[in-house]
């Protein structure tokens, strides 16, 4: 039996103790929050986890095998350096693997003295259409040479504090929202970034909101362009209003030979209920010669899209973690990932606000 422990009891915890409970032999032990009532909810939700009264507590649990950060993203550095330098146990740390640029170092030194598996949660790439996708891209293309992504969703949802408000404790919108896409050119791609460029602004979200008097500084929508080092390019499109899309995501690679496209909902809980079932994700392959585009639809698992919002990727991203955790098999996203994603988020948001193109320059070669 694996034993969870959970740091950050709000929104995504759930999600990840729904889906850690969908798991043959494991459950979530203890979970800790410095708001009783959500850290009261989340043990309740993992049927009668402890509660711990702080971080220290939970790493006190004896049975702990792996932690899972899904605290506001500011916190994510402490709480993983408080971690590793208590237990060698495995952790799974939600995205942003850190915020500011100034802490990239200290994650390069946590992760290089840490033996137990660390794990950045990148779940887009688990979800069963993507993952479809994946598998078909490049046969599909021939080679690809070009890649969008494009997201039409809702606005930021409220968190506790309004964390998410603000660039300061978020990273800034190309870094907490799009770091999963920065994260999925790379693994489609497979190649690093070498160059960026965006245009990005708040032009419609958020504008009359104050919060202890301060308003809001996220952006809510953006075009950014990736060059790669391999020759390929990617841009991605973020609108954050436009959730009355049948569509939330929608992935398009173009090669020599073809071009290939997935297109994602986004959660099941906020599509109308008036406009019937909502949409399945599907798949579409459009060679150039002979011409005739063939769809597949990629349902998921009922069971998996009531336990989140991210299209059963959650459940599939912590079988293969669980996996690690036992050493039965590899860090499928490692801090290298986390960092990589980082790192192309804050600097679309420079380019953005600067109006130049951005040189990226590789981390240090880590885990």
């Amino acid at each position: 039996m694996l034993n969870y422990g959970i740091v950050g009891c709000g929104m995504m915890a759930r999600e990840h103790i729904q889906n850690i409970a969908l798991l043959d032999d494991a459950r979530v032990a203890v979970v800790f929050d410095p708001v009783p009532e959500l850290a009261q909810s989340g043990a309740a939700l993992a049927g009668g986890a402890r509660v711990a009264d702080s971080l220290e507590d939970l790493l006190s649990e004896p049975m702990l095998d792996a932690v899972v950060i899904v605290s506001p993203n500011d916190c994510h550095v402490a709480q993983l350096r408080q971690i590793t330098q208590t237990r060698p146990v495995a952790v799974l740390c939600e995205k942003p693997l850190f915020t500011d640029p100034a802490d990239m170092t200290a994650v390069e030194g946590i992760v290089a003295r840490h033996a137990a598996p660390i794990w950045v949660a990148m779940e887009y790439r688990y979800m069963p259409p993507v993952a479809a996708f994946l598998a078909q891209a490049q046969a599909a293309t021939g080679g690809i040479k070009m890649l969008t992504i494009r997201e039409h969703r809702f606005p930021f949802l409220p968190k506790v504090g309004d964390w998410n408000r603000f660039n300061a404790r978020s990273g800034g919108t190309l870094v907490e929202k799009c770091c999963h896409f920065f994260d999925l050119m790379r693994v489609i791609l497979a190649s690093d970034p070498v160059r960026v460029m965006a245009s990005a602004g708040q032009d419609v979200n958020h504008l009359t909101e104050t919060y202890d008097g301060q308003a809001p500084d996220i952006w809510d929508n953006a075009y950014v362009i990736v060059d790669f080092a391999n020759g390929t390019r990617a841009m991605l499109e973020l609108c954050m209003f436009a959730e009355g899309a049948r569509y939330q995501e929608e992935i398009t690679a173009t090669g020599p030979q073809g071009r290939i496209d997935v297109q994602v909902p986004g959660p099941g809980r906020f599509w109308p209920a008036a406009l019937g079932p909502a949409p399945t994700a599907q798949l579409t392959v459009s060679p150039r010669s002979p011409k005739g585009p063939h769809t597949l639809e990629i349902p998921v698992d009922p069971v998996l899209l009531d336990a989140g919002d991210h299209n059963g990727s959650t459940f599939y991203q912590h079988q293969r973690f669980a996996a690690a955790v036992r050493g039965a098999g590899p860090v499928e996203v490692t801090p290298a990932d986390g960092i990589w994603a980082v790192m192309m988020g804050q600097a679309a948001q420079e380019s953005a606000r600067t109006g130049q193109a951005v040189t990226l320059t590789p981390p240090k070669d880590i885990p």
